[in-house]
């Protein structure tokens, strides 16, 4: 076990990653990316995938290039995003929050906040899914019109997916009988409970896994990649989510794939004034590491650039990242047409969002929110 890896776990507590505290002559080779000696990280909290995930990639720059890092975990989206637009942290490893930010939503609809210019480096691909007891005989998401579906009190990130997976179908919550439970636990245990008949998850959490296992069975209620229809309805509520055929998780694999969606987690993000050389390096150094972490968890192989540097994805890539895709000839012209899009919704959204300001000087903050919300749709419907 390396030096690095030792002292990580020593003061994994402190959520920092110690990652080569001296630079390893022999594995900087003439190309190598110019990195700062020390960067501070923020991730999602210690024993998430975000932390693990970043974790690995802090001994991988500590081993190749010595670099110091620190990840500084946080439970809440705020707590992730304040070190990263203050300047306290340089990246941030992030999931749904970087969309809300973006738009001014959930959290961020709140008068400090508001749309936030982020750019983003690189997000792997992580599966999202509808899944039902193979008993209950649901078995499209049409079906699920009338039936009990579990949300989560407070994560806005679950319920925007349950909501896209609605849209797919032409369905909204007032379709179906919308049950909010207090905690993600208690949503995942609502199937098994009797108290639910359809939630939305990540494939690999551990209630999926018990419910295929039990008498009940599990079903994932797919999302046809050809019926562009859905996909529209989908992506109106968030743009970037994507297909995907997953082929790991609770009664899912490779003799038993299913097509569900894709987004981003963790995504590596910066606010769009980064330094576009410090972001060239960090992608180039993420790519060139990428023997050394690819195997740290049965994720990491999806940070590999040609599925982790490709749109659509939460926020615009900065313009860092592209000169690299560009250079790895990863990046195309349909990505950049994307990207400028992505681009023009997050202008409109943030000039609506002045405009709303101006006009709510005085109002209550319930009456403040109304008129940030029309603002929004009245952006959205003017691209």
């Amino acid at each position: 076990m390396s030096i690095s890896v030792l002292l990580r776990s020593a003061i994994a507590g402190l959520g920092v990653a110690a990652c080569g505290l001296m630079p390893l002559s022999n594995a900087v080779a003439d190309d190598a990316p110019q990195l700062p000696a020390t960067m501070t990280w923020s991730s999602y909290d210690i024993g998430s995938a975000g932390y693990a995930e970043a974790s690995a990639i802090a001994d991988a720059f500590g081993k190749d290039y010595g670099t110091r890092i620190r990840i500084q975990p946080s439970g809440s989206a705020v707590g992730r995003l304040e070190p990263l637009l203050r300047g306290r942290a340089q990246v941030g490893f992030l999931a749904t929050e970087t969309f809300f930010a973006s738009e001014g939503v959930a959290d961020f609809a709140a008068r400090r906040w508001g749309p936030q210019n982020l750019r983003v480096i690189a997000g792997r691909p992580s599966s999202f899914g509808v899944f039902t007891a193979r008993d209950a005989g649901i078995e499209t998401l049409q079906q699920l019109k009338g039936q009990r579906v579990a949300y989560t009190a407070g994560n806005p990130s679950t319920n925007l997916k349950c909501d896209a997976f609605l849209a797919f179908a032409g369905l909204t919550r007032d379709d179906v009988d919308a049950i909010m439970f207090p905690t993600y636990s208690a949503t995942m245990s609502s199937l098994a409970q009797g108290k639910a008949d359809a939630a939305c998850t990540t494939p690999t959490t551990s209630q999926t896994y018990e419910l295929a296992e039990s008498p009940r069975g599990i079903r994932w209620l797919e999302l046809s990649p050809d019926n562009e229809a859905g996909w529209a309805r989908l992506q109106k509520v968030a743009p970037f989510f994507q297909p995907y055929q997953e082929t790991i998780g609770g009664g899912i694999g490779k003799e038993h794939p299913v097509d569900i969606l894709a987004y981003r987690y963790p995504m590596m993000v910066v606010p769009a004034d980064a330094d576009e050389d410090f972001v060239y390096n960090y992608l180039k150094a993420l790519d060139q590491a990428f023997p050394e972490y690819k195997n740290a968890t049965a994720a990491m192989k999806r940070w590999a650039l040609d599925r982790a540097g490709t749109p659509p994805i939460d926020v615009p890539f900065h313009p860092g990242a592209i000169r690299y895709l560009k250079e790895k000839g990863i990046w195309t012209d349909e990505m950049q047409q994307w990207n400028d899009q992505r681009l023009a919704r997050l202008k409109a959204l943030r000039a609506a969002w002045k405009e709303a300001v101006a006009e709510g000087q005085g109002q209550s903050d319930a009456a403040f929110e109304k008129l940030w919300q029309a603002r929004r749709e009245q952006a959205i419907e003017g691209l």
